[in-house]
């Protein structure tokens, strides 16, 4: 057997022995006389014929209750009804039947109270996922047509849907992404609230951590284009990333880019990363957010050459940059993707000039740490463009060429060696360890003495002076 096959058989036992615990969980507090089933997402996937990642479980106990009746427990939301639970190797989330008061901040109930699972099923976001199971007898507890809408495919707010979303605002992206990932149909009464409280701007009180999450859910699922679709004919990309709607009707230079505006291109993009099974080495968040971004600056930098008779977007590879920095930023993305989508956005023009490099320019090139992440933004670039692999296929032939050794191997000198040598401390100490590198990445030296005698060469010669 395989070992990609064993890891699969592993992790499938794995799931069938989180069921058991969670549904050990449920069996001892039905037998200490508590209602108990699992709720929500669970229920909602098994339905579906698929293995839910988490079981949730809601029950008639209250917290304090929960806590006398397991060993291991640690209050993690008390103050609504919520216990973790450890069983075996898992933790699992208990929470009480509750209903919820008003939601002053459209994201937190102000105040909540416990209730029966009818009541518990109400307050929920979509019927989809207000069903409930008794995992002892398989029963089904549906108070919201849960199951009907299943078999539909269609995503329905329980009860009245502008309520739902102004109680919590989240639910506005939640909605999309359900829709894309399962995809489901939002009923038209649900659509309909929805593209109301996006006309309020309802999702710009949400904080921008709880928007970001929301957003790199749905850019990572498989079903991302469905999502972005959405998120656009929505308007809910204005609160997320806005500058995405500029790129529609900015022009580009049909002889590089037939496919048309760069909102086209950016959306075929989003629509080709995946089609393939990508690299194992990539990021796949910082590759989408650099799909997204990698032309981010192409209106601002928009102009017409009438000399060539052509569109030119020149210096939008470092404005756009800029413009991913701050748009990371705005979204409260973590400084290492930031950073990271901002270099791969920056040097993702640099491929075209890959096959007149020098070999120290281009192994240094290609051992960047963003690298594997811009070669798959370069491939999908290309294919959603004019086609040409041509630079793709040579780099892909020299890592092989170089896969032998470290393409960046171990510096054969370093700054004590010069300054050992009379050379002061300073900038020029950079300039030469940098020399030598190059000469080492060409190939021209290979050894630390062959190094260490090119130094002093070019001292004699008086090329490299020390004060």
């Amino acid at each position: 057997m395989k070992s990609s096959s064993i890891g699969l058989v592993d992790q499938e036992r794995g799931m069938e022995q989180k069921r058991k615990e969670a549904t050990e969980i449920v069996r001892i507090l039905q037998d200490k006389g508590f209602t108990a089933y699992f709720a929500g997402g669970c229920v909602r996937d098994s339905i579906r014929g698929q293995t839910p990642l988490d079981y949730d479980i809601a029950t008639s106990a209250h917290p304090d209750q929960v806590e006398q009746v397991f060993e291991k427990t640690r209050a993690v939301g008390s103050h609504f009804g919520v216990i973790l639970v450890f069983k075996g190797a898992y933790a699992f989330e208990v929470a009480t039947f509750r209903n919820e008061g008003s939601y002053s901040d459209g994201r937190h109930p102000d105040s909540v109270e416990f209730s029966s699972p009818q009541e518990d099923a109400m307050r929920r976001d979509f019927t989809i996922n207000g069903l409930f199971e008794n995992p002892i007898t398989g029963e089904i507890i549906d108070y919201v047509e849960g199951k009907k809408d299943i078999t539909q495919k269609v995503i329905r707010a329980i009860g009245e849907p502008h309520k739902r979303f102004s109680e919590d605002h989240l639910r506005l992206l939640r909605a999309v992404r359900f829709s894309a990932r399962l995809d489901y149909q939002i009923d038209e009464r649900t659509l309909d609230a929805l593209q109301k409280s996006v006309a309020n701007n309802d999702l710009k009180k949400i904080s921008a951590e709880r928007i970001r999450d929301e957003f790199s859910l749905m850019m990572l699922d498989k079903n991302r284009l469905a999502a972005f679709d959405l998120l656009v004919e929505t308007g809910l990309i204005e609160s997320i990333i806005p500058e995405i709607l500029d790129l529609k009707g900015c022009e580009q230079p049909p002889q590089f880019h037939p496919e048309g505006d760069v909102f086209i291109h950016t959306r075929m993009m989003v629509e080709e990363y995946g089609k393939s099974a990508p690299p194992s080495d990539i990021n796949p968040l910082h590759v989408i957010l650099s799909i997204l971004l990698h032309d981010i600056a192409k209106p601002a930098t928009f102009s017409y050459d009438e000399l060539e008779d052509r569109i030119r977007f020149n210096g939008h590879d470092k404005a756009g940059a800029e413009m991913a920095n701050v748009i990371l930023r705005r979204l409260k993305y973590p400084n290492n993707t930031i950073e990271a989508v901002s270099s791969i956005v920056e040097n993702h023009m640099a491929f075209k000039d890959v096959q007149h490099m020098r070999v120290a320019k281009l192994k240094r090139f290609m051992g960047r740490e963003t690298y594997p992440d811009e070669m798959e933004l370069h491939r999908i670039d290309c294919l959603c463009s004019w086609g040409g692999l041509d630079n793709y296929e040579f780099l892909m032939a020299k890592q092989e060429e170089f896969a032998n050794e470290p393409i960046i191997p171990q510096p054969l000198i370093n700054g004590h060696d010069l300054m050992n040598r009379g050379v002061k401390a300073g900038p020029r100490i950079g300039a030469i360890l940098r020399d030598v590198q190059d000469l080492q990445l060409e190939g021209s030296i290979k050894e630390r003495n062959a190094a260490l005698q090119w130094v002093d060469d070019h001292l004699a010669k008086g090329e490299i002076i020390t004060d």
